[in-house]
C-alpha cells in the first residue's frame, strides 16, 4: 500500500508563539504535515534559544547556539526573522496571515491589536482563519491581564497540592512535576481545539477564535482528583507515590532497588498476592476488594512493604509480568533510551542539522498507519528560512529582504 500524504498537508500555520505551550502545539501540527512558519525576533528569537546549557554540540564537540530546550519543541518548522514591532514587519506578518489557515499566538491579552494582528482585525480580511490564543488565564476573567507561567499555574491549579510526599513524612510538601505539564497539556488541548475548528470549517467555511488558558487546562487535567473532590467535598491531599483510589498502586523498595506495582483490579491483586507468597491476603475480607483495600490501606501496605523488601527487583518484575500484574522499573533517561521496547518503537530520531551535523529528537507518539508523522526538518536556526518564505510567498526581492535585515540589526 502506498503511503498517503501527511494528514495536514496543504495547511499553513503562522506560529507567533515562543517558550513551550504554543511551540508544543505547532510542533504537533508540523509533525502531521502542516507548513508551520515560526516568526521570531531578529537577533534573539524564541526565548528558549537562550535557555541553556545544555546546547547542541557541533561535530567538533563545541556548543552551538541551539539550546536543548528550544530543540525539544520546534522541529519541522520554518524560521522567519521579522520584527512585528516595526511597521514593515507587522505588515509582512499580516500578509502571511492572509495566506494562512491557522494562526497560533501567546502574547498577552490584547497585545497584538496595536499591530493589526489580533483576531478581530484578521478575520475581516481572512474569515477562514482559525486563530488560537494561548495565555496563562484566558481572554476573560479577573486574571486575564496577568502573566502566567507553568510553575505558578501548577500551584494555582491544584496540581502541587496533590503532588509530593505526604506532609507528615520526611520530604513532605508541595512539589511540581518534573516537566512543565501545564504548558504541555495546554499545547495538546490547543492542538485538539485547532483540529476540531479545522474540521468544523469544512462545514461552515469559517474560522473562529480559540481561547486557551494554562489555568483552565491545569484544572481540567486533574481528572479523577477533580471528581474525588466534587463527589466528597474533601480536597485530596498529597499521597507521595501512592494512589488515592487504588491499593496497592505505588513504589516498593526491593532488596536491590525500586519498582512500581500498579494493581488495577481484584484479579490482579489475587495474582500479586500469589507471586509474593501471601495468597491468604486476597481472601482476607479487609483486602479482598479494592474499596476495602483503600479503606484498610494502613494495615495492608506495611505487610506488602516488608515482603517486597525481601526479593530482588528484577526477580519481582519477571514473576509479576508472568502473572499479568502491571509492574515496572523506575528508569533514568539513559535507561529509557536503552530500553528495547523504546528502541523498537523508534522514540528517538536523528535529523540533519546545519550547525550540529545531526540533532537528536524525541519522536512523536502519534503512530498513523496510512499517513504517518514525518520527520523532514530539524528545529531551524534563527531566521533560516526568512529569504525562502518572504521571496517565495510574498514576492519580496533580495534587496528588500536585505534591507529588512539591516533595519532589524
Amino acid at each position: 500500500m502506498s503511503q498517503r500524504p501527511a494528514p495536514l498537508t496543504g495547511i499553513r500555520v503562522l506560529d507567533l508563539t515562543r517558550v513551550l505551550a504554543g511551540p508544543w502545539c505547532t510542533q504537533n501540527l508540523a509533525d502531521l504535515g502542516a507548513e508551520v512558519i515560526k516568526i521570531e525576533r531578529p537577533g534573539a528569537g524564541d526565548d528558549t534559544r537562550a535557555w541553556g546549557p545544555p546546547y547542541l554540540k557541533n561535530e567538533s564537540g563545541e556548543n552551538t547556539s541551539e539550546a536543548a530546550y528550544y530543540l525539544s519543541a520546534n522541529r519541522n518548522k520554518l524560521s522567519v526573522a521579522l520584527d512585528i514591532a516595526s511597521e514593515r514587519g507587522a505588515a509582512l506578518v499580516r500578509e502571511l496571515a492572509l495566506k494562512s489557515d491557522i494562526l497560533v499566538e501567546n502574547f498577552k491579552v490584547g497585545g497584538l491589536r496595536k499591530y493589526g494582528l489580533d483576531y478581530d482585525s484578521l478575520k475581516e480580511v481572512n474569515p477562514r482563519l482559525i486563530y488560537c490564543s494561548i495565555t496563562g488565564f484566558g481572554q476573560t476573567g479577573p486574571y486575564a491581564s496577568r502573566p502566567g507561567y507553568d510553575f505558578m499555574i501548577q500551584g494555582m491549579g491544584g496540581l502541587m497540592s496533590i503532588t509530593g510526599e505526604r506532609d507528615d513524612l520526611p520530604g513532605g510538601g508541595p512539589q511540581k512535576a518534573g516537566v512543565a505539564v501545564a504548558d504541555l497539556m495546554t499545547g495538546m488541548y490547543s492542538t485538539v481545539g485547532i483540529l476540531a475548528a479545522l474540521h468544523e470549517r469544512n462545514r461552515s467555511g469559517l474560522g473562529q477564535h480559540i481561547d486557551m488558558a494554562l489555568l483552565d487546562c491545569q484544572v481540567a487535567m486533574l481528572a479523577n482528583q477533580n471528581l474525588n473532590f466534587m463527589t466528597s467535598g474533601v480536597a485530596p491531599k498529597r499521597a507521595g507515590n501512592a494512589h488515592q483510589n487504588l491499593v496497592p498502586y505505588q513504589v516498593f523498595a526491593a532488596a536491590d532497588g525500586h519498582l512500581i506495582v500498579a494493581v488495577g483490579n481484584d484479579s490482579q491483586f489475587r495474582n500479586y498476592c500469589r507471586v509474593i507468597g501471601l495468597p491468604e491476603l486476597a481472601d482476607d475480607p479487609r483486602f479482598a476488594i479494592n474499596p476495602q483495600r483503600v479503606r484498610n490501606r494502613a494495615e495492608l501496605v506495611p505487610i506488602l512493604v516488608e515482603r517486597m523488601a525481601t526479593g530482588a527487583r528484577d526477580t519481582w518484575l519477571i514473576e509479576l509480568e508472568k502473572a499479568g500484574v502491571p509492574a515496572g522499573p523506575i528508569n533514568t533517561l539513559d535507561q529509557v533510551y536503552e530500553d528495547p521496547h523504546v528502541l523498537a518503537r523508534q522514540m528517538k530520531r536523528e535529523l540533519p542539522h546545519p550547525l550540529g551535523g545531526t540533532v537528536p529528537v524525541a519522536a512523536s507518539p502519534l503512530k498513523l498507519s496510512g499517513s504517518p508523522v514525518q520527520y523532514h526538518r530539524a528545529p531551524p536556526v534563527l531566521g533560516e528560512h526568512t529569504r525562502e518564505v518572504l521571496s517565495g510567498m510574498l514576492g519580496l526581492s533580495d534587496d528588500e529582504i536585505d534591507a529588512l535585515a539591516r533595519n532589524a540589526g
